[in-house]
Formats: structure tokens, sequence, C-alpha cells
């Protein structure tokens, strides 16, 4: 049976939403042939059980008589189906079968209720063959070429991604930092139009933020011992001001492309209130927030004591130094469907640009601390780690101001109380993932 074949080979994959839980069935909710023949493609959606509860997938399903050794890493299991043997695999690995989707989108065809679009006036070539990205966990995305990127969303929501519905908007304004959108994959859940994969520039001459920023903290920890991080020679700082910038001029286009508001005040006390709920959760969980509770309680207490409103517009949402690429010319910003485990009502809520700010100060501090993790010269290293951030953060600070960015004294506070959410939210990550790491997000409660 194609079900038990696959709730065996799903609970292993990185993008797994149940793992180390129980799968209690598996269903094939949607099941559209693509190609026949063989090497014939399938795209399936089916639904995962656990606990209780529901969660869909998407699925790629390739069926070979003969499978080759360039594709056995992406074996589900044999099936039999047709009066044939067949070997069942992940086809987002086979470049032969992926082609369908440049194809398609180019086209913008369908096929039993999946479809393809693509964006008025733009060219795809159909001719690049594709590769799959290792590093992503929630989803798969593949480039074709040097050209494109096509994301591949696993988990699936019924709705329009916001990442779609973001990158859409911005590009048909021609707002800069954002990657140019081509076309993305649909079909309906629940009788509502659901994004499958979006397909966007591929950045090829380019470096992922968290990649540059660690080259520089190397760098400091590697330099003579009285060496400032302003002097050493990987100094980050010119980045992380121009990425402030960036970061401003994003906020400003989100800001003209969707509807706006405010917070009324009695709102921003409840805040507040979310900030503490969620650390009485965290306190339960990890004890070793439990010393740090006070200076928490007096961040949340600033909040409640705030007498202006706040204004409140679409944002990244999930924002930090691996959701951006230092082009050629300037800094991009990607990846904007928010946390993928949130609702997207959630998702898409308006909230305060300073919850973007906050992540990506948060992600400097990582970026500082994190290769201090078991390091055998961590003591002597923490002064520097301290240096390096301080400085790239208030070099960041500083560009998003210079950009047009808005931090009034008021704001301080509340900037204050997204970065310690943030790191609560880290602790309770880290010790349920990554235990030896827990001390780079308790860090941000000492200073």
């Amino acid at each position: 049976m194609l079900d038990e074949l696959l709730a065996a080979w799903i609970s292993r994959q990185r993008w797994f939403g149940g793992k180390g839980r129980p799968i209690d069935s598996l269903s094939i909710e949607s099941d559209v042939v693509i190609q026949s023949g063989d090497p014939s493609l399938r795209h399936l959606i089916v639904s995962v059980w656990q606990d209780g509860s529901r969660e869909r997938y998407q699925l790629l399903l390739g069926l070979r008589t003969e499978l080759p050794d360039t594709l056995n890493h992406a074996l589900i299991g044999p099936y039999a189906t047709g009066g044939a043997e067949w070997s069942a695999y992940d086809a987002v690995h086979d470049n032969e079968l992926t082609h369908w989707m440049l194809e398609s989108m180019a086209g913008g065809t369908g096929q039993d209720g999946v479809r393809f679009r693509h964006l008025p006036g733009v060219e795809i070539d159909t001719s690049p063959r594709s590769l799959v990205l290792g590093a992503e966990q929630s989803n798969t995305s593949l480039v074709f070429g040097d050209a494109y990127i096509c994301k591949l969303f696993r988990r699936l929501i019924p709705g329009v991604n916001p990442e779609l519905e973001v990158v859409t908007a911005l590009a048909e304004r021609g707002a800069p930092h954002v990657a140019q959108p081509y076309g993305w994959i649909e079909t309906d859940l629940d009788g509502t139009p659901t994004t499958l994969a979006i397909m966007q520039e591929f950045l090829s001459n380019s470096t992922d933020g968290w990649d540059l920023a660690l080259t520089s903290v190397r760098d400091l920890y590697n330099s003579l011992s009285g060496l400032s991080a302003a002097d050493a020679g990987g100094d980050f700082a010119a980045e992380a001001a121009r990425l402030g910038a960036a970061t401003a001029a994003v906020h400003r286009e989100l800001a003209a492309a969707f509807p706006t508001g405010v917070v009324e005040m009695h709102e921003v006390k409840r805040m507040a209130e979310g900030f503490r709920r969620r650390l009485g959760r965290a306190v339960a969980e990890v004890p070793e927030l439990r010393p740090y509770v006070g200076v928490l309680e007096a961040a949340y207490h600033q909040v409640e004591e705030l007498t202006t409103e706040v204004p409140v517009q679409r944002v990244h949402g999930d924002y930090h130094l691996g959701q951006v690429m230092r082009t050629t010319t300037d800094w991009v910003v990607l990846d904007f469907e928010g946390e993928p485990g949130q609702p997207l009502a959630e998702r898409r809520a308006l909230s305060s640009p300073l919850r973007d700010v906050a992540g990506m100060l948060r992600s400097f501090d990582y970026a500082a601390r994190h290769l201090l993790a078991g390091h055998s010269e961590a003591e002597r290293l923490e002064p520097k780690a301290e240096e390096w951030s301080a400085r790239n953060r208030s070099a960041f600070l500083d560009g998003y101001l210079q950009g047009g960015g808005l931090i009034t004294p008021g704001d301080a506070a509340l900037l204050r109380a997204f970065e310690l959410s943030k790191a609560v939210y880290e602790v309770v990550y880290e010790a349920r993932n990554r235990p030896a790491w827990i001390s780079i997000p308790l860090a941000a409660f000492r200073h």
C-alpha cells in the first residue's frame, strides 16, 4: 500500500513537522498524474494524523522501473501498481521530471486542479535543469541553472502564502531589496486557493548574511589579542549599516503596499501581557530562565507604561542574518513567509516594524557567540564577542535610522521587549534542540 510506504518514509524527512511522535495514520488526499510512462510523476497531497490533529504535506512522487544510482538517496521504496514493480522516490531530486515546473509555469497551464501561474510580462527560460539545495528545514528549494530558485512548500496550510503575497506586491512597485518573482504553483484546499510553490530570481553571485557575519567573527577571534573589532580585517560594521538602511527601505515599501494601522494604548498593555504569558510557559519548561525573570518583568512593565499609540504594518516576521543576501550591489531580503509554524492569519497580521529590528539584533548576538559554544577559549573570547555584537548592532541601528526607519525614545522600550521576548523563545528552542547552545540566548538578559 502506497500510504503505508509513505508513512514510513515521511517521518524521516527533515521537513516533516511531527518528528518524534508516532503517526496514527496517513491518507492520500489528492493524487494528480503530471506525467505518465516510465518515468512517471505524480503530485500528492497527503494528510498525516498525529495525536488527533492533522497536517497536510506536499510530495512529488516519481516512479521508475529501474532507479539510477544517482537517485538512490531519494528512494521511498518498492511499489507495485498497474501490473508492474516500480521504485517510488522523491522526484524533487529528478531533474528529468522537475522540468515540468518550468514548462508548465512558462505556459501558465494546469492539470486536475494543480495550476501554474507566471507574473504578467515575465519570460521564463525553460532550458535550465534543477538541483535541490540541501540547507532548508521546512521547505525544499530547487535551483534551475543560475536563473531561478523554486521553493516548494512541504507543509501546506490553506490560503495564499504570505511570501507570494509580499514579493509580488513589492515587485509591482519596483521595490529594491527583493528578488524578482517569476511564478507560482497553486491548488485549492478546503475551497481556498493555496500556494504550493514560488519561483523567484536566483541570486547566484551573492553571499548569505550569516556566512558573511561569521567570517567577520572568525577574523576577530583569530586576530592578535589586542586588536579591536573595528581594526580587525573582517570588520562587518559597514555592511551592518547598509543592511539597516535596506531594512528601513523594505519597511517603507511594505507600508506603501499594504494597509497600516496603530495599536492603541490599551492594546499595547495586552502586548505586554502576551510577553508575560510566553515567559511563564518558558520558565516552566526551562528553569535556567528563572534568575532573569526580574529583568524581563521590568522590561515588560516599561511597555505597559507607554502613553503613545504604536504604528503597525506588514513586516517580515522572521528576520535574521540567514534571511538576507549580499549581492554585488546591495542587500536583498528573502523569505517573507513569516514563521512557518504559525497560522497564516498571524503571519499576515500587522505588527510593529521593531519586531524585525529586534530579530536582526538577536541575530548579530548569535553570530558573535555561537562559535564560543564548546570553544576551549570561550572565556577569553567572550569580551570580543560582546564587542563585535555591540559594534554591529549599533551600526545596524544607525543605518536603519539613516535609511528612514523610525525608532523614537518611546520605541526603545518596545524594541527592548521584542528583543528579550525573542531571546526567551530562543532559550526554549535551544533547550529542546541544542542544549549546548543555551548560553547564547541567556547572555541577552545580562546586558
